[in-house]
């Protein structure tokens, strides 16, 4: 199977264009694709100061705070406006939004799931306790605390994932201490 392991510290890390923050891409679907042309993309933001989000039109968004004391999330028109201030509470919201976010009280740290609406979709769960998941060709498992175990041998400690694409596979999860919380993505295609 086509998988990728990865370690939060060992991702590689771009500023922002505006200065606000910095984003460590975990990974980006089709290989060599770019902002304009990914299929699906999952990265960590870094938020350092209150700013709006680029804007990216036909693409789903689902942001779900890791550390930090979050943001207001809001729009000119208040179709949104959303306290992301709830660690391992995924929100979800279209990429074309014109999102202002505004620090609720320093900086934080955030898990973003894109996925390109005409062709894909995901979900986001997070995870406190033992799983088994629906069989998905691509997506993506992140520990966010404590140690889990998953079949085919793999381990998993706190900041550390994987990713998988183009191989059906389907996923039990065991946690393996008390206070484990996991984030899975499971990646689907919705056309042909």
């Amino acid at each position: 199977m086509p998988l990728t392991r990865f370690n939060r510290s060992g991702l590689p890390v771009t500023p922002w264009k505006n200065g606000g923050g910095t984003t460590s891409e975990i990974v980006c679907q089709p290989a060599g694709a770019n902002m304009d042309s990914f299929d699906w993309r999952v990265s960590i933001a870094h938020i350092a100061s209150d700013g709006p989000f680029s804007a990216f039109p036909g693409v789903d968004r689902v942001i779900t705070l890791l550390d930090g004391a979050g943001v207001r999330l809001h729009t000119p028109d208040g179709h949104i406006d959303h306290r992301l201030d709830q660690p391992l509470a995924p929100f979800a919201f279209a990429g074309e939004a014109p999102v202002q976010a505004d620090l609720l009280g320093g900086d934080c740290h955030d898990f973003n799931v894109m996925t390109r609406r005409a062709g894909w979709r995901a979900s986001v769960a997070v995870l406190q306790a033992d799983a088994d998941l629906p069989t998905r060709a691509q997506g993506l498992l992140y520990a966010v605390r404590g140690r889990w175990t998953t079949s085919g041998g793999h381990t998993l400690q706190a900041h550390e994932g994987l990713w998988w694409h183009d191989t059906p596979t389907r996923w039990s999860l065991h946690r393996e201490t008390a206070d484990a919380a996991l984030i899975a993505v499971l990646i689907e295609r919705t056309t042909p």
